[in-house]
Formats: C-alpha cells, structure tokens, sequence
C-alpha cells in the first residue's frame, strides 16, 4: 500500500487537537468538519493520497476531475482538521492512513484526538440526541456533562480506529455520535453534534447556515417520505439480520 503526503506549508500550534470529519453514517462528520473550517477560516496545509481510496474520478458540471482526497486544516490556532470526500476502503488501508495522520499531528505536538460521527436510528426523536465515548474516565466524565449518554456497541471507521490507534501514541481520544437516520446527508444531526464539539474545545461556532442547512432537508425528507399510516406493516423478522 502507498500513502502519500503532501504538505502546502507547515503551521505552527502549540498541542493541537486533531478533530476528525471525514464521510460516515449520514455524512455527519464530513458536515460538520466542513461547516467548522469554513467558519473559522481554515487554512488547508497537506493533502493525503492512498492506493486503498477508491478508484474512479468524479466529474463536475464543467468536466473538471476530483479524485478521492483526504486534507488536513489548520483552524483557530489550536485545531488540527482531517476533512476528505472518503475513507480507505479496506482495513489495512484503514489502518496506514489513520496511523500516518496520527504520526504527522504527534509531531506537531498533538496530545488530543476528537472524532464525530453519525449513530444510526431506525426512528429520531425530535431532536437527535448526541452520545460519547473516550479513551480515559477522566475525559468521558467531562465530555459526559455535555451529552445524553455514552455510546453502546462498536465505533467503526476512522471515528473509532483514530481514537485506538491514538492511544498507542499516548494521545487521549473523545468520539461524539449524533443520531441519525443515516439515509441521506444530514446537517440536523451535523449541527447537534458540532453544538456539543464546540462546547467541549471552548470555541464559538455560528451554526445559523447549517441549521437553515438542516430546515431545508427536513422538509424535503417529508416531502419525500410516505406518510406512517401508508406504510406495509413489517412482517416478524422482517428487517432484523
């Protein structure tokens, strides 16, 4: 396997904290990371390439190329944030790109690792609640406090292997899971997730575009999804693997 590494500058932060975004259940960290640089003025200092990216070349309205990416930004002086359009697609690609990140940001000085992510309902609350997992007692009591439960079950993908991964390092890692349904992109569960996020790191984040972002949505999920009482009824067994 290759993993490449291109940097566009180096930035100088002292301790930064590696905050993940990278696309998972209901897009909701690809969201969020994405909503989080644009509002405070990321700067994009390395571009990642893996031969365990997927292998195609997605076109724009005027032709032009993109091909899978994965990009660290440097935000607010103190944030360290992995932004892509994928992740690897196998365990051991998995494995190389999350251990090449963590190397590149432990020689930055990173003793932190925050990871976001999408925890996947068959039905929401009015309101997605959002849940927590980390590395030490200490830090899931603090982040504890801002949320409404501590995950149950496995963490996969970037969002969990960061944090295992990290621990090896010496880094301390904290996961925040939004729910959703995680059937379309979903910047309801983005903003909840990102409120918590921002709370536990101390900074401000105005979330009004991505709350307008999530009523837009929502309304063309409505408008999209067949009313209860139209529903076939499930048949026992139905949908459970």
């Amino acid at each position: 396997m290759v993993c490449l590494v291109r940097f566009l500058e180096r930035p100088e932060a002292e301790a930064p904290i590696l905050l993940e975004g990278l696309p998972g259940i209901g897009f909701v960290a690809n969201i969020a990371a994405m909503h989080m640089i644009r509002e405070l003025g990321g700067r994009r200092f390395a571009i990642i390439k893996s031969s365990s990216f997927q292998d195609f070349a997605m076109t724009d309205k005027e032709g032009g190329l993109r091909t899978p990416v994965n990009e660290l930004y440097a935000c607010a002086n103190r944030l360290v944030v992995l932004y892509g359009n994928t992740q690897a697609n196998d365990n051991f690609g998995q494995y190389e790109l999350c251990w090449r990140v963590l190397e590149l940001v432990r020689e930055m000085g990173c003793e932190l690792v925050v990871t976001m992510g999408g925890y996947k309902r068959d039905r929401l609350p009015e309101k997605p609640r959002v849940f927590c997992a980390a590395t030490d007692g200490e830090l899931l009591e603090e982040a504890r406090k801002l949320c409404d439960g501590v995950v149950l079950g496995n963490i996969y993908g970037a969002a969990g292997l960061l944090l295992g991964l990290g621990k090896l390092m010496g880094m301390r890692g904290v996961c925040f899971l939004a729910e959703t349904l995680g059937l379309y992109p979903d910047p309801r569960a983005a903003s909840e997730v990102l409120k918590v996020v921002s709370a536990f790191l101390d900074i401000e984040i105005d979330l009004s575009r991505l709350e307008q972002a999530a009523m837009v949505a929502e309304d063309m999920w409505r408008n999209l999804r067949p009313p209860e009482e139209l529903r076939p009824a499930r048949r026992r067994g139905e949908g459970i693997v």
